[in-house]
């Protein structure tokens, strides 16, 4: 389980530099400074947001870190623009995509639920009434800074198989390839969410910040569901792209 955290990065002070981080990001995702621009000085921003300089420093820090700005010492920070890119042309794992961009994937699974499925549950995994499913909440990293929450829910075969692994395993994909279950489609929903109390926990940004999810339908080759998944991502951190081509609508299909 995650703790409130201590240290330097715990109490008043980590809540305000975790603010800033995310306020900051906010305005580099929303174009404020554009790709390529510089940020405003640490004592402009120490004064902007009424602030220490350390608090601008660790802030910035956190903004190093997930890629955002440059890390030049005795300069403004150069905003790079450049957030992980991930397609849904194919259907990769979190942890294998991070790997093809050539970043170091982790994750901690941070609680676990054995329990009766809700009827909505029921209808998302195609279980009867009275099925049981395992509900697995993980952070994910890329290169150790936290990025995303996957909130999953799992039939009870597939849960009980992810419930063996261990808790920072950084794939659960792979485990399961090895097992013979296979993920062989995916329907994904991306949208803006709002982060909750867990969400500014576990990722270090402030509550009721702007949050990417993502919900994800995943199926075996028979399109019998595997999991479904609400994972929420920091903005800045990535973006998505699909691939679209008129020679595969069904309009296109008709007329051939």
């Amino acid at each position: 389980m995650a703790g409130a955290g201590g240290g330097a990065g715990g109490g008043v002070a980590g809540a305000r530099y975790r603010r800033l981080a995310a306020d900051l990001r906010e305005a580099i995702a929303s174009g404020a400074y554009g790709s390529g621009g510089r940020l405003p000085s640490e004592e402009e921003l120490a004064q902007k947001y009424g602030v220490s300089r350390g608090t601008v420093r660790q802030a910035l820090a956190v903004l190093r870190a997930n890629g955002l700005v440059t890390s030049r010492r005795g300069s403004r920070r150069v905003v790079l623009g450049t957030a992980r890119t991930q397609s849904f042309f194919e259907l990769l794992s979190f942890t294998r995509w991070a790997r093809s961009i050539g970043e170091e994937p982790g994750g901690r699974t941070v609680d676990v639920e054995h329990r009766l499925a809700g009827p909505l549950e029921c209808e998302l995994l195609g279980l009867l009434a009275g099925s049981q499913i395992y509900r697995v909440l993980r952070l994910r990293t890329l290169s150790r800074v936290p990025i995303m929450i996957e909130r999953t829910i799992y039939p009870e075969r597939i849960g009980a198989m992810i419930v063996r692994l261990e808790p920072d395993a950084v794939s659960h994909t792979e485990p399961l390839a090895e097992q013979g279950v296979v993920f062989a489609d995916a329907e994904h929903t991306v949208d803006l969410v709002y982060a909750d109390a867990e969400d500014a926990r576990l990722l270090g940004c402030a509550e009721g910040g702007p949050l990417i999810r993502e919900r994800r339908r995943a199926t075996d080759p028979a399109g019998t569901p595997l999991e479904w998944s609400e994972d929420r991502y920091l903005p800045g951190t990535v973006s998505f792209t699909v691939h679209n081509s008129v020679a595969m609508t069904a309009l296109s299909r008709r007329r051939g």
